[in-house]
This record gives C-alpha cells, sequence and structure tokens, in this order.
C-alpha cells in the first residue's frame, strides 16, 4: 500500500529519521522536514536497550550496531552516601535476544540519516513546519507560506509539536520540578561498559561510557521548584552541577571537575495522547508521549513506533485505517513504559535517610534471594520485539 505513496515526516530526530526509513523501506517516497539549519545532536549519550536494538536490525542496521554504541554489561545502583553497591543487575548474564547498547546520540543519528538518504528519503533542514492543513486533504504549512502535501503526515516533532494541537488538543507541556545536566568528560579506553546510578535525596546521577570509553557521559537530575529560561535548555557553569551535588563519592566528584561546559535542561511532559491520530495524520515519539528520561526509554520508544507505523501502514487496506492500528498497537505500551519512569522519578529522590535506607536494603535482598529479580521485572519491556508482534 505504500509504494509509491508520497509522505512527509516533520523532524529529523531519532524518531522521524527511523520513521522516514521504514516508510522508505516499504516503497514510500518520504520527505523529511526540519526545523533545524543543519542536522546537528547536542552531543550526548544515551542507552538503546534490547527492545530498541531489536528495531535498528530489523531495519537492515544490524552491522552497523558496533558503530552505534558498545555493549552493556552491567547496571549498578549505588547510595550518595555508602560504600558499594545497593544493586548489581548483569545485563550480559541475562542474555537478551539483541544487545543492550551505550551510544552517542549523534551516532546513532548519523546512521539513522545516512541509512535513510541511502533509501531514498529527501531531508529538507531550516524548514519550519507552522501547522498541519485542516481541509480533508494531508499536508502541512510552513512558515515561510509554502503549503506541502503528501499521502500521510507523520508529526515527530516533538514535546512541543506544532501539529500535536490539532491531533490531541491538550495542555502545554508541564515543568516537573526537575532539571538535569548533561556533560561529557574525557574517559579511558577499555574502560568496563557499565551504567552507575548513583542516588541521593532530592537528585541523582547517572553515568556510564562512550564511544569504547574515550568519553563518559553523565547526566545529573536536581528537583527544582521553577525553570525560568525560555528554551528547553542552556549552557550553564559547571561549578552549578557540582556545587548540586558536591555530597556525592569522591570518584563521582573528581570526574564532575573535569567538566569544561555543562548543559542544563528543564524535564517537561504533557500526558500521553488520548488520539494519535486525524485523517492521514499522526503522531510519533515525544509528539504523543514524551517520557521522563528515568527508563531511558525515550529514543527507544520512538523507534518502536517507527517500525510499528511502517508495519501498519504497508499491512492496511488504506492510510487511515494503517494509522488507526498503529496507534492501537502503541498506546497501551507506551502508556505502561511513561507510568514506569514517573514512577522511578519518585524512587530514586527519597529524602528521607531511614526511608531510603530501607529501600535500598529491600532492594538488595530480593536480588540476593532470587538474582536477576530486579531486571526480569522488566522483561514485559526490554524483551518485548515489536518486529515480531
Amino acid at each position: 500500500m505504500l509504494i509509491g505513496r508520497q509522505a512527509i515526516v516533520v523532524g529529523a530526530g531519532i524518531g522521524g529519521l527511523a520513521a522516514a526509513l521504514a516508510l522508505a523501506q516499504r516503497g514510500a517516497s518520504v520527505t523529511v522536514l526540519e526545523q533545524a539549519g543543519e542536522i546537528a545532536e547536542v552531543g550526548a549519550g544515551l542507552q538503546i536497550s534490547p527492545n530498541g536494538t531489536a528495531v535498528l536490525e530489523a531495519l537492515g542496521l544490524g552491522p552497523l550496531l558496533p558503530k552505534i554504541g558498545m555493549p552493556l554489561s552491567l547496571l549498578r545502583m549505588r547510595d550518595f552516601a555508602r560504600a558499594g553497591d545497593v544493586l548489581r543487575m548483569d545485563v550480559a548474564g541475562a542474555k537478551y535476544r539483541h544487545p543492550w547498547l551505550l551510544a552517542h546520540r549523534a551516532d546513532l543519528i548519523a546512521v539513522l540519516q545516512e541509512a535513510a538518504e541511502s533509501s531514498g528519503v529527501r531531508i529538507e533542514t531550516g524548514a519550519r513546519v507552522a501547522g498541519l492543513i485542516e481541509d480533508g486533504r494531508a499536508g502541512v504549512e510552513l512558515e515561510d507560506g509554502r503549503v506541502l502535501r503528501a499521502g500521510v503526515v507523520i508529526a515527530a516533532d516533538g514535546v512541543r509539536s506544532r501539529i500535536r494541537p490539532v491531533i490531541d488538543p491538550a495542555p502545554e507541556p508541564g515543568f516537573r520540578r526537575q532539571v538535569a545536566w548533561r556533560v561529557l568528560v574525557p574517559g579511558s579506553p577499555g574502560a568496563a561498559a557499565e551504567v552507575q546510578l548513583v542516588l541521593g535525596p532530592g537528585r541523582h546521577l547517572v553515568r556510564y561510557p562512550l564511544r569504547g570509553g574515550m568519553l563518559v557521559n553523565i547526566v545529573a537530575v536536581e528537583e527544582r521548584d521553577a525553570w525560568a529560561e525560555d528554551g528547553w535548555s542552556h549552557e550553564d557553569d559547571p561549578a552549578e552541577l557540582r556545587a548540586a551535588f558536591s555530597g556525592f563519592p569522591p570518584e563521582i566528584t573528581a570526574e564532575l571537575e573535569r567538566a569544561e561546559t555543562a548543559h542544563l535542561w528543564g524535564l517537561f511532559r504533557r500526558p500521553v495522547a488520548q488520539r494519535w491520530t486525524r485523517g492521514r495524520a499522526a503522531l510519533l515519539g515525544d509528539a504523543a508521549h514524551a517520557t521522563l528520561p528515568f527508563m531511558a526509554q525515550g529514543a527507544v520508544m520512538a523507534l518502536e513506533d517507527a517500525w510499528v507505523l511502517g508495519e501498519s501502514l504497508a499491512g492496511s487496506d488504506g492510510v487511515e485505517a494503517g494509522l488507526a492500528l498503529y496507534e492501537a498497537r502503541r498506546k497501551a505500551r507506551c502508556r505502561r513504559t511513561v507510568a514506569a519512569a514517573d514512577r522511578n522519578a519518585l524512587a530514586y529522590h527519597l529524602s528521607v535517610p531511614g526511608v531510603r535506607r530501607l529501600a535500598h536494603l529491600g532492594l538488595g535482598l530480593g536480588e540476593r534471594l532470587k538474582p536477576g529479580l530486579a531486571l526480569s521485572q522488566f522483561d514485559w519491556l526490554y524483551r518485548h520485539d515489536v518486529t515480531r508482534d
């Protein structure tokens, strides 16, 4: 059904490029509209759990996974004030069907862009979409006055989507009283491929190596009552980050001392969309289901969306039927994932020392009594393969 059909994808992030590739591989003629003047990601890391690499492999990118990231072996949870680990989760021993990667976001974007363009996708940068055309036919209006038409329009333009208000009117994204610093510091080649999650009162820090250990990615989250900046992020003084996490373990604070620049994000979220489609247009990724970063699933859910979108459209008799099937297959899973991230937002920042200590003891005891318990409770997420549905 997609062969020869025109498709517009709004947004050239991970979800948009993956969707464009999935549609092009099924015969669509795809144009991606990106508002930025060039496709350039702020340097930062991300985790691609097995449910995400399953999609990358199905898209034909399996041989390029080593170029995208390094396989994760261990997840460690620590308390900021105590030696030793609260919990150790053996990812390598879990024997997932697909790898769990630690990736530089720019490396994943580069691979997706090259694959999309090699499949015939046309990417137009500097194309700012003003909104969806509402005359019964699929199309978008650009800020420069142009109107572009297609057989299907996919809005992968993020949590502040210009198209979502037309498809699913909802309140503006709300500040979740948390901010996140993201920094990259020099690492050590050959460093262990592990994620460390260090928990403290009202804050936590995640660190892991990238590019074979040459870099270390750090995301540090702090609760905060207000976010006054107009934009999503701004460059912050690394001294502010160091002050906020001054009580953390010495090896962590020493690493923060090496940070020369830091970017600070306000964490925003709006409810998962009640309605994902309207006519021949649909939402994808953060535009439909923006999530807090406490399950590391934002990019992965967008990858899953992209595959299911392509399969649903290709396997249906018409565009509207295909989009309805896509929504039906994705909505419940995305809601469950967003809810899991919300729960972690509370569990990571326990402020009462006694409560935090008891919670951590419980986690450690459960893992000792039943090794693999902590990871297995998320089998519904990590072991699910949307390409085999």
